[in-house]
């Protein structure tokens, strides 16, 4: 399994061993929440070609409350994959694009004056949504960054004394592109961990592509997202959260997460491995696809499909791995191969 999004039929992953269910468990009944997110699918479907394991991954870092980092190359449908998720659900969305002058203010909101009242209110930014898409993250300096990641983290802000909470969902999607560094602010290893997964998107396939020449070959105006249906309401979201805690874990997937952490933390090639903020984001991320798989408890293969993109932005490499040319995606596939799969 690697950490970019590939966008056809391989194996999660080669030392992927599916464990037949226990007698005792019982596969989860025909959920209607389940056969909601189809109709997400069918929804997004209508725009983006070749998606679907993007969607997959997006839908539970939501079901997680957990932010998304998208990076990509240009043109790869980084932002039009947020805007047409943001359009399945039945929540307020808001787009911020960063640049270099952006203020904190910019983001979170600033006091005006009332001349009618004669005080101060407080003017909400574009922050207060449920959807929030960050474009081109790097591009706003260390300040701007560092307001963002604070609202991120606590789900509310401080002004002037009063506290401002997020209304629920509340979910950042960051864009960022990685072959451009000239304008651009990295983001500190400690800011990444904010981010539950990190997913890298790859070019499509020549079949895909060729899929989305042919649908878009008459249209010559930009993509009609007034196509794509609301499904997800947020009393779903919150009916999903409350079966997620029923789902059944058993103790040697609890070993085999921690097998996989604790093995990020001793590997030669790794300077700094994963912490426990990783492996609590695995457990949650995992549930979640038990649940949209129709089960009622979790198995390797839900584990080391969200392990790669939950991985891969905690690990830094050795300077012995980067002189080889290594990745962070080389190094967790090594991880899958050493850590036994439960059976």
């Amino acid at each position: 399994m690697t950490d970019e999004i590939k966008n056809n039929d391989e194996p999660i992953a080669e030392a992927n061993v599916t464990q037949e269910p226990q007698a005792e468990f019982v596969p989860m009944k025909t959920n209607p929440l389940i056969e909601k997110f189809d109709s997400v699918y069918q929804e997004c479907a209508k725009v983006l070609i070749g998606q679907e394991d993007l969607i997959k991954l997006m839908l539970t870092c939501i079901l997680c409350e957990g932010h998304i980092l998208l990076e990509g190359v240009p043109g790869i449908a980084k932002t039009l994959s947020a805007k047409v998720l943001s359009k399945t659900l039945d929540a307020d969305f808001s787009r911020i694009q960063f640049t270099p002058d952006l203020l904190p203010s910019d983001i979170i909101g600033t006091s005006v004056f009332n001349m009618k009242e004669s005080n101060f209110e407080f003017k909400k930014g574009p922050i207060f949504s449920n959807i929030v898409l960050i474009d081109e993250i790097n591009r706003a300096p260390a300040k701007t960054q560092s307001a963002l990641f604070e609202v991120m983290e606590e789900r509310q802000i401080s002004y002037d004394g009063n506290e401002y909470k997020m209304d629920s969902p509340f979910l950042v999607i960051a864009t960022q592109n990685p072959i451009e560094q000239e304008g651009t602010y990295r983001l500190p290893e400690a800011q990444l961990d904010r981010f539950l997964m990190k997913i890298i998107l790859d070019y499509p396939t020549a079949d895909e592509e060729f899929e989305i020449l042919n649908r878009f070959k008459a249209q010559s105006s930009k993509v009609d997202l007034s196509i794509v249906k609301s499904i997800l309401k947020s009393k779903h979201i919150k009916s999903i959260q409350s079966n997620l805690d029923e789902m059944h874990i058993e103790e040697q997937m609890l070993k085999y997460i921690t097998s996989l952490i604790q093995e990020t933390r001793m590997h030669a090639k790794l300077y700094l491995g994963a912490s426990p903020r990783a492996s609590l984001g695995l457990l949650k991320a995992a549930k979640v696809i038990a649940f949209l798989e129709g089960r009622s408890f979790i198995i390797p293969d839900d584990i080391q499909f969200v392990a790669p993109h939950i991985l891969n932005h905690r690990l830094i490499l050795s300077s012995e791995a980067e002189m080889e040319g290594l990745s962070t995606k080389d190094v967790i596939e090594e991880i899958f191969q050493m850590v036994e799969v439960p059976r």
